[in-house]
């Protein structure tokens, strides 16, 4: 068995949720678990999707929000087993697929166009 097929094997293995479909330039709300010590609760990041990167179970998505005039950036992968929920709160309308431009953006500036539907 090579490198490859013993990768697709593991990959195959891996439960992939189901999820709503987003891209860049949405705001969503991920809900996920966070275990410390042995409690468990549920945190929710709120953000603007930054990219999609990968395929399959290895995907994963960049949200970005500003926190205290400060910009926090999470990766989190799509087949995480500690993602609880994905909602999207607005469609954005961005004409490219990774918007790393909004991160010079400070105020008014860094707003994006809803989509109307």
């Amino acid at each position: 068995m090579g490198k490859n097929e013993l990768l697709q094997f593991v990959e195959n293995q891996v439960p992939v949720k189901q999820f709503p479909e987003f891209r860049a330039g949405d705001t969503i709300t991920v809900n996920y678990k966070i275990v410390e010590g042995n409690k468990e609760r549920i945190q929710s990041f709120q953000g603007v999707v930054l990219q999609r990167a990968g395929s399959g179970p290895t995907e994963t998505f960049t949200v970005r929000k500003i926190s205290g005039n400060v910009g926090v950036e999470r990766i989190f992968p799509i087949s995480s087993p500690f993602i609880d929920e994905i909602s999207i709160n607005k469609k954005g309308m961005v004409r490219r697929a990774r918007i790393f431009y909004l991160r010079e953006l400070r105020g008014k500036k860094a707003r994006i166009r809803e989509q109307r539907y």
